[in-house]
This record gives C-alpha cells, sequence and structure tokens, in this order.
C-alpha cells in the first residue's frame, strides 16, 4: 500500500503539474516528460521534505499539485450514481474531504520519494482528443518496473488528472467501492463523516521518515 501511495504521487505530480510552464497546443505527455523531472527532483533533493516537513510536503502539494487536479469530477466518479442524489452542499462537502484525503495521501508519499524514475510510452491520441490516457513504468530501485497510467481531460484551465492507474486499478474505481459501501451503510451524510474523521487523524499524524 505504501508503493502504490508513493507511485500515485510520483503519478501526479509529472502529470498535474505539467500545465504550469507548457504551451497550450503541447501534448500531454510532452508536457510531463518537460516538467515533471523538476517537480521530483525538488521532492528528491529538499532536505525538510526528506526529512518529513508536514508544512513543506504541504506546501508543495498546494502549489504544485491542487491546481492542477480535477478533485470535483474525481468525487463525482468516485460517488457514482450516488453523486445525483447529494444535494449541492453535500458534494461541495464531499469533494473537499476527498481533496484533504488525497492531499494528505501525495504529502505522505512525496516524503517518502528517493530513487524512482519514470519512462512514459508513446501517446496513443488523436490531436483532437480532449481525454487521453498517458502511459508510463516507474522504475524503482528494487523489484521490476511498475506500469502506471493516467488519465487527463482538457478544459478551459488547461490538462487536468482525474485519474490515475497503478498495478491495474484506477484509483477511482477503488475509491468507489469503499464510497458506495459507506454511503449504503449510512447515507452521503455519513460519508462525508467517515472521511471527515480519517482526516482528523491523518493531520494529527506526523509524515513518515524517508525510506533508506
Amino acid at each position: 500500500m505504501k508503493l502504490i501511495k508513493q507511485l500515485i504521487a510520483l503519478a501526479t505530480v509529472a502529470v498535474a503539474t505539467s500545465a504550469i510552464a507548457a504551451a497550450p497546443a503541447e501534448a500531454p505527455d510532452a508536457l510531463v516528460k518537460r516538467i515533471s523531472a523538476d517537480v521530483i527532483d525538488t521532492a528528491k533533493t529538499d532536505k525538510d521534505i526528506q526529512a518529513g516537513n508536514q508544512k513543506k510536503v504541504m506546501d508543495l502539494v498546494e502549489s504544485k499539485i491542487l491546481p492542477h487536479v480535477d478533485f470535483m469530477r474525481m468525487t463525482q466518479l468516485a460517488a457514482g450514481r450516488a453523486w445525483r442524489d447529494a444535494s449541492p452542499e453535500q458534494q461541495k462537502q464531499l469533494s473537499n474531504e476527498f481533496r484533504t484525503l488525497l492531499i494528505f495521501t501525495y504529502s505522505g508519499a512525496l516524503s517518502q520519494i528517493k530513487n524512482e524514475t519514470v519512462e512514459f510510452k508513446p501517446l496513443r491520441a488523436a490531436p483532437e482528443d480532449k481525454e487521453v490516457e498517458v502511459r508510463s513504468q516507474v522504475n524503482v530501485a528494487r523489484g521490476e518496473p511498475v506500469t502506471l497510467n493516467y488519465r487527463l481531460a482538457q478544459t478551459p484551465a488547461g490538462w487536468k488528472i482525474f485519474d490515475i492507474n497503478v498495478l491495474g486499478a484506477w484509483l477511482v474505481e477503488t475509491y468507489k467501492g469503499t464510497f458506495a459501501s459507506e454511503i449504503n451503510k449510512s447515507g452521503i451524510d455519513g460519508l462525508i463523516k467517515t472521511l471527515a474523521e480519517r482526516n482528523k487523524k491523518l493531520a494529527a499524524k506526523p509524515l513518515a521518515k524517508p525510506l533508506k
């Protein structure tokens, strides 16, 4: 599970930060290749991040990742049919709690990044496509490379990530099962409460120190 979180963070950093300095006409995979190395190097070399400085890691997530992830769409997909039955206020609360949960996931994983590298596959998409899947593999220090793919959608604000596939499992689909179970048990409000309680526990817990 820890490896999956690391890979999710690595992939999200690579994709989500790609729109910061890129030309609008540039292909999404080209954006990723050009920008991701700098961001990943920051996570690897920043002494505060490597030491598990929670504020420093959270600042990196807030400034580099959040503006380029479509949390509302991710939440809508994860909630499934229950999303349509939720009130606008419930949708907002659920999206905010899910966003916070992913922030903690990314932050904890970023502090663990050391020697991983990303190798991208050729993009299989037409120039006019509005949604694409960028394929890659993560080369780890020990073990076989891990296949990792992610989906991006073109929006008026640029390309944004809305799902990640790690080890054959899509992130949204994984949360969809968890969300459905909680919704069936205690409704949307129960899911919001569960996520809020989990986020409080994560906020009180220091980030793990980097792996040796």
